[in-house]
C-alpha cells in the first residue's frame, strides 16, 4: 500500500472525499447514540431539523451543487433514523397529562361510577337477551334497583332537571 506522503495533492483529496463519504455516517451515527443515551431521543428531531436547515442554507458554486445537498439531507435522515429505532435508544417517556381528557374528575369514587355506567351501557353487547324470569312469588317488597335501572333512574331525574 503506498503512503500518503508520496500520493499526489489531487489523489489525498480523493482519499479524503472517500473517507467522509464512507465514515462520516458511521461517525455521524455514534455521536447521536451517545447523545441519545444522556439526553434521551427527544433530542434528535431537533438535531435533525437544524441540520437539515444548515444544509439547505449552504452555497456554493460547485457543479451539482443542489443534488449533493439533497444527497447529504437524505443521509442525514438515514441516520438519524437508524439511531431513532436502535433498541439501546431510550424511548422519551411519556407523559400522563397529555392523556388525560380535560374535565376529568380526579375522585375515585366518580371514576368507578362512570366506569360502572360505561360498563352497563355496554352490556349485554351484542348478545341478545335471555327471556329467564327470576321473580320469587311473595319475595320482598323493597327491591333493590339493578344497575341498569339505577342507571335509566338517574338518566330519567337528568332530563326532569335538564326541561
Amino acid at each position: 500500500m503506498p503512503k500518503l506522503s508520496n500520493a499526489s495533492p489531487e489523489r489525498i483529496e480523493r482519499l479524503r472525499a472517500d473517507a467522509s463519504a464512507m465514515f462520516g455516517p458511521v461517525l455521524l451515527g455514534e455521536a447521536l447514540r451517545r447523545l441519545c443515551r444522556t439526553h434521551g431521543s427527544g433530542c434528535l428531531d431537533e438535531f435533525e431539523k437544524s441540520m437539515a436547515d444548515r444544509i439547505e442554507a449552504m452555497r456554493a458554486e460547485t457543479p451539482d451543487f443542489g443534488d449533493m445537498k439533497e444527497l447529504a439531507i437524505e443521509q442525514l435522515f438515514a441516520v438519524v433514523k437508524e439511531v431513532r429505532t436502535h433498541p439501546d435508544n431510550k424511548q422519551p417517556l411519556e407523559d400522563p397529562a397529555a392523556r388525560r381528557t380535560s374535565g376529568r374528575s380526579e375522585e375515585n369514587e366518580t371514576l368507578e361510577e362512570q366506569l360502572q355506567s360505561g360498563l352497563e351501557d355496554t352490556f349485554p353487547a351484542s348478545d341478545p337477551p335471555a327471556v329467564v324470569s327470576t321473580a320469587i312469588p311473595g319475595g320482598a317488597k323493597d327491591k333493590q334497583p339493578t344497575g341498569v335501572e339505577e342507571h335509566l333512574r338517574r338518566q330519567r331525574e337528568a332530563a326532569k332537571r335538564a326541561s
